[in-house]
């Protein structure tokens, strides 16, 4: 497991994203930005300029570059020196600022990497803020295969060859979109969300027994794969004869919770017996789980419905 972000790190993760030019300082792209193996609290690793409690990533936007260049020669020296004194792993021009000579000589001299972008500071902030805040969540990885159905982040599980391959194929050939095949990997990036997303080794395969892996964007085209996605519910695939089936809780179904990283996520349990359409029941399971979101529950709606009718009677 990575424990350090570097400068190099978040500029093969971010650079893209927030535009960003490597003006100068390139022999300190190896800085070290956070280490997750000496700071205990959680990672703020980038913010406007600030001598007095300096950040890993100084920004320098609109403001502290009119500040910088309103002051004299000597005074502009000493603003450079003390901020180079805190040693910052690198420096930010945001806002499609031009860079100052003097600036970009001391990165070089104390090989802190100088960087500009043209999107905004506090969107650089959020970016990076969401990058180091992912890249130290706390992980899990649950065995499975991770779906979007409907819109949803649907994790199938159940034993080895109960058919969550096939299944999954199945969702796929129906518009639904794969995430990971056999292992995800899950992060906390808030209170009560979960991101899944597929190891880059397994990305866009599938395997399925008989036929052996398949490459789904190959065979499908792009749309039929997504990298994450929010897990929302869980789907357990479970062999049962039928009379297991029939001695099932007619009105709720087979509900409960399971807890992952601390977060609550809906479970249920779907029968896997000769002649029923899993597919479509893990349709028709998300569609109900969207109708519960939203208020409606079917079951306590038709409990309600049949007490009112046997008052009705007595009456």
């Amino acid at each position: 497991m990575q424990h350090q972000i570097t400068v190099e790190d978040l500029l093969d993760a971010l650079q893209e994203r927030l535009r960003l030019r490597l003006l100068a300082g390139k022999k300190g792209l190896g800085n070290i930005i956070f280490d997750a193996r000496e700071e205990k609290s959680d990672p703020i690793v980038a913010g406007p300029l600030n001598y007095i409690h300096p950040s890993r990533i100084q920004i320098i936007g609109p403001k502290e570059k009119k500040y910088l260049t309103g002051l004299s020669g000597e005074e502009q020296e000493a603003a450079f020196t003390r901020l180079f004194s805190a040693e910052p792993a690198a420096i930010l021009l945001s806002n499609r600022l031009k860079s100052l000579p003097a600036l970009e000589k001391l990165a070089r001299k104390h090989q802190v990497p100088l960087l500009a972008s043209s999107l905004k500071d506090s969107q650089i902030l959020d970016n990076i803020q969401y990058y180091t805040a992912r890249f130290f969540a706390r992980k899990t990885t649950l065995h499975g295969v991770f779906l979007e159905v409907l819109g949803m982040g649907v994790l199938l599980t159940g034993h080895s060859a109960v058919g969550k391959s096939e299944l999954a194929l199945e969702l796929i050939i129906r518009g639904h979109r794969l995430i990971a095949d056999d292992v995800t990997e899950f992060r906390r990036v808030a209170p009560d969300i979960l991101s899944g997303s597929c190891p880059p080794l397994l990305r866009e395969f599938l395997e399925v027994r008989g036929l052996g892996i398949l490459n789904i964007p190959a065979m499908f085209g792009d749309s039929a794969i997504r990298h994450s996605k929010y897990l929302q519910i869980i789907i357990h695939l479970k062999r049962m004869k039928l009379q297991e089936i029939a001695d099932m809780e007619r009105l709720r179904g087979a509900h409960r919770y399971r807890t992952v990283l601390g977060v609550e996520i809906p479970e249920i349990t779907v029968p896997v017996a000769p002649g029923r359409n899993l597919a479509i029941l893990v349709e028709t399971a998300v569609r109900n789980h969207m109708l519960k979101l939203k208020g409606y529950d079917a079951a306590e709606i038709f409990i309600e419905r049949q007490s009112q009718a046997i008052e009705n009677d007595k009456q």
